[in-house]
């Protein structure tokens, strides 16, 4: 299978909110790295700081936050700083924080490597926080930041104080840049939930129900008795519904309501339509309606994916149809498009980045463009993507009669067995639509490849092992399509078998496709594996496709025999 995507979000925190200029020279380091993009730059006059949001890949963020760090090390002088908000260093904060593909342990790990990397290269003095903490304690930042940058010349020596990377006695290199907090946490979610009322005491009231620190407990149960301390003279508090969440109630004059203002600060916890139902339910035991939801900022695909999937298992709704169709329920179940309107393509992280880097790809054609770009005299798209683009349809027609077995009448108690093979359906066509434009790219790199110069022997021996390489790549994509393709036999026996008996033939029509797709990028696996030096790993190759083939031809011509049977 194809993996997602890995994004990573890094929002450093910098000790500078008044000098423009000095902004400008850190943000055009990031910006400096291909396949990063700045999303959003917020200068603080009274703290100066600046806070910075970027995402992309995780290599290419990690240089990017490397490079920030060493520009402000450069321009931003401790000695001289002062402001509102606790800080430490030049650079107060780094955190990484994963968004898609990749674990929040794994964006911990990258966070120490660049902790020990901005220690070693920089003399920037380094502590680990939240998920990346070395030590437990210091899985708070305030422990990592205790005493600020005042307090670094005593803490720098100390065995228990010391920072992770970097420590030695305090010196003129750190009394400039100060020390650095460098963690990895989860996404945040900032939202708001609009109410059909106008009262802040009745929002905030709604925002105690759900929220986790909850409300005071108080003598006598009444909300106007006195708070009730414990034994060390602490509040004792009544914990609310929703693990993970922080909020209140407000008025927002802009739209004449009150709303439950809330951070989500945990999404594996608590997801963003968890957190709506829940509200919606604290808010009807009150008296009040939650009309919709507001987004601030931006947030991971899978924040809307997750909702609009959950909304639809509730409806007993099959989850296995078109990325598209599930943002829409999600959407409008939320009422996301309550106050303003609400496109996805400018709210979710993967979709900014996606148009950031957009470029010409074969599956954004329509299906005539498509055949024109195919039927031209350029060598590609050719036989592999035909494949790849066959064992696709395929997948989308099995998909489609386990959608339609899903919500057919009489068969109500079944819609999750269907809902469950659409949901197949829907990853099988997915990894087989991005082969269609993976093929082309195998076959763009043998050709760029050939183009190497070849003036001298040296040049000659690179040009030899790219084009080696580049073969190998051109066999290997092929036969990643006939294993994508193979799967779709499973898919359609099932329907052909199960499904909706009014869409059998469609099952038979999503077979003949996968087997032509098989036999297709069968071809191209041979044609590409006659090109390598290296005829064991060529041999091994083509007998993986031969196998292939003939189970593709036993499980059309079975498929085939069931839907003759059902006809």
């Amino acid at each position: 299978m194809i993996r997602e995507k890995q994004i990573v979000e890094c929002v450093p925190n910098f000790s500078e909110g008044r000098n423009q200029n000095v902004i400008k020279q850190i943000t055009d380091e990031i910006v400096s790295v291909k396949g990063v993009k700045l999303l959003d730059v917020d200068p603080g006059e009274a703290t100066n700081r600046t806070v910075v949001t970027f995402v992309g890949e995780p290599k290419e963020v990690v240089e990017a936050a490397f490079l920030a760090v060493k520009k402000a090390a450069q321009l931003i002088d401790m000695r001289q700083h002062h402001g509102a908000h606790p800080r430490m260093g030049a650079t107060d904060v780094c955190p990484l924080i994963p968004v898609s593909g990749i674990t929040l342990e794994e964006c911990a790990e990258l966070a120490r490597k660049l902790a020990e990397r901005i220690a070693k290269e920089l003399n920037v003095p380094c502590y680990c926080y939240e998920a990346a903490a070395l030590k437990p304690e210091r899985k708070n930042l305030a422990i990592c930041r205790k005493g600020e940058y005042e307090g670094l010349p005593e803490r720098m020596t100390d065995t228990g104080e010391a920072p992770d990377f970097g420590a030695r006695a305090f010196d003129e290199s750190i009394a400039r840049t100060g020390c650095t907090a460098v963690g990895a946490r989860d996404f945040l979610i900032a939202t708001n939930f609009n109410l059909n009322t106008t009262s802040t005491r009745r929002a905030n009231a709604i925002a105690f129900d759900v929220r986790e620190k909850g409300r005071p407990q108080r003598e006598g149960g009444s909300p106007i008795g006195k708070p009730m301390k414990d034994a060390n003279g602490k509040t004792i508090m009544i914990p609310g519904t929703l693990k993970g969440t922080k909020a209140i109630g407000w008025f927002i004059d802009e739209y004449g309501i009150a709303q439950v203002s809330m951070n989500i600060t945990d999404i594996n916890v608590t997801p963003l339509h968890i957190a709506f139902d829940e509200v919606c339910r604290c808010a009807q035991n009150r008296g009040v309606r939650v009309t919709g939801t507001e987004i601030v900022g931006l947030i991971p695909k899978r924040t809307l994916i997750d909702a609009g999937k959950y909304f639809l298992r509730k409806q007993n709704r099959s989850t296995g149809i078109p990325e598209e169709d599930i943002l829409k329920i999600a959407v409008s179940s939320m009422g996301l498009a309550d106050l303003k309107p609400f496109n996805p393509r400018e709210k979710v992280i993967e979709y900014l980045l996606e148009d950031e880097n957009k470029t010409d790809r074969l599956i954004d054609l329509t299906v005539k463009g498509f055949a024109d770009e195919t039927s031209r005299e350029s060598p590609a798209p050719g036989g592999g993507t035909i494949a790849a683009y066959m064992g696709a349809l395929g997948a989308a027609l099995g998909t489609m009669v386990a959608n339609l077995s899903s919500h057919k009448p009489g068969w109500d108690a079944r819609w999750e067995e269907f809902s469950n093979w659409a949901d197949k359906g829907q990853k099988i066509q997915t990894e087989l639509m991005a082969l269609v434009d993976e093929d082309t790219e195998a076959f763009n790199r043998i050709m760029s490849a050939f183009g190497m110069p070849k003036g001298t022997d040296e040049e000659k021996a690179l040009r030899s092992a790219a084009i080696q390489d580049a073969t190998l790549y051109a066999t290997q994509v092929p036969l990643h399509t006939m294993k994508a393709s193979y799967h779709v036999f499973g898919l359609c026996r099932a329907m052909a078998e199960e499904g909706n008996p009014n869409s059998v033939s469609d099952a038979g029509v999503g077979a003949l496709a996968a087997r032509a797709a098989v036999l297709g990028a069968g071809l191209n696996v041979k044609i590409n594996a006659a090109g390598l030096k290296d005829r064991a790993t060529a041999d091994k190759l083509v007998a993986e496709a031969n196998e292939l083939i003939a189970k593709a031809n036993s499980e059309e011509a079975e498929i085939l025999k069931i839907v003759e049977s059902k006809m």
